[in-house]
């Protein structure tokens, strides 16, 4: 079973004369920048001038900096820019700001498991990688609660790396929710792998492939949007609130029988092959490299098979009958 950690698991006082920077204003950098210097810490926030994400973070009461300006001040100096971005701010911003005692923290671990930031021998490297949205991480904080999260060590210099994360962790609510051990390459690989084979990219294709067939036998558009799309978030909160097995008790007898007896056809061992060649070319690092590859040249496929998808009749039979339904536009 995996070690978790808790409130009485971590102290805060480890964190009180340090000076955390946040890299990065996005929306996981606004949640846990907001949380950390409501929790007592000292916080410095890096972010370009002239963004969005700028002009946020001076509206919540920071005083945006360049990321090397931000490294230059810190003790503890959180990444959250997007992945393909972190190697480029590090190796120009952050790795020259890097001295003995200092500490790199991630929510993600893709750049440390494929090597494309090398850290030096003398710093802390640790992980606190919330399972959830930065505004939810911010929201369960102001509600007195928080969201679950995985704290990993990936380097520890001062031998007081895990207690530091999980001050951390702590300093951003996640502690009253339970921090879960685990190490960056866990954490980066089954993150890919359930992107890329069930949440994304396994839903995405199971939609439009049940939208096809309905349609190509020659239902309604329209129908078979609600049957394959619209509805599939019903099931989904289910199964996040009660598990597979309490979603299937709060659906019909008929949909549970279907569900038990069809499904494993859908999903067949052919299905479950190509899951395991997927993780492959995860832990092989083949995905990271054409990932890192694609950037690299513009995202010339990336921005292709975007266009192709956005193409799909689905988008465009969806994009009409969202409009009828005003209570999923904010």
């Amino acid at each position: 079973m995996a070690k978790i950690y808790y409130d009485q698991d971590a102290d805060l006082e480890i964190l009180k004369d340090k000076t955390i920077a946040i890299i990065g204003y996005g929306i996981q950098g606004r949640g846990q920048a907001l949380c950390l210097r409501d929790s007592g810490c000292r916080v410095v926030v890096a972010e370009l001038s002239g963004t969005a994400n700028f002009e946020t973070a001076k509206k919540d009461g920071f005083v945006p900096v360049s990321a090397k300006e931000a490294a230059e001040a810190a003790d503890i100096i959180q990444i959250l820019t997007q992945d393909h971005l972190q190697a480029k701010v590090y190796k120009e911003d952050i790795r020259p700001a890097l001295k003995k005692g200092k500490a790199l923290c991630f929510s993600h671990g893709f750049n440390i498991r494929f090597k494309q930031i090398k850290p030096p021998k003398n710093i802390d490297v640790f992980m606190v990688a919330p399972k959830g949205p930065g505004a939810l991480v911010r929201k369960m904080y102001e509600e007195g609660k928080g969201v679950p999260s995985l704290v990993a060590v990936f380097q520890d210099a001062t031998g007081e790396a895990l207690k530091l994360a999980l001050a951390y962790a702590k300093a951003i609510g996640a502690t009253k929710a339970g921090v879960i051990q685990t190490t960056f390459e866990e954490e980066t690989e089954t993150d890919l792998f359930g992107e890329q084979a069930v949440l994304c990219g396994g839903v995405t294709e199971l939609i439009k492939a049940g939208f096809d067939t309905l349609v190509e036998a020659g239902y309604q558009p329209e129908i078979a949007y609600f049957e394959v799309l619209h509805e599939l978030k019903l099931i989904t909160d289910l199964i996040q609130e009660f598990g597979i097995s309490g979603m299937r008790r709060r659906v019909s007898n008929t949909a549970c029988y279907g569900d038990l007896t069809r499904g494993p056809k859908v999903i067949d061992q052919k299905v479950r092959k190509t899951m395991k060649k997927i993780l492959k070319d995860i832990k092989s690092g083949k995905f990271a490299r054409e990932w890192i590859k694609e950037n690299e040249l513009g995202r010339p496929n990336f921005n292709r098979l975007l266009q192709e998808a956005d193409n799909h009749p689905i988008e465009e039979v969806g994009k009409k009958l969202r409009e009828m339904m005003p209570w999923m536009h904010k």
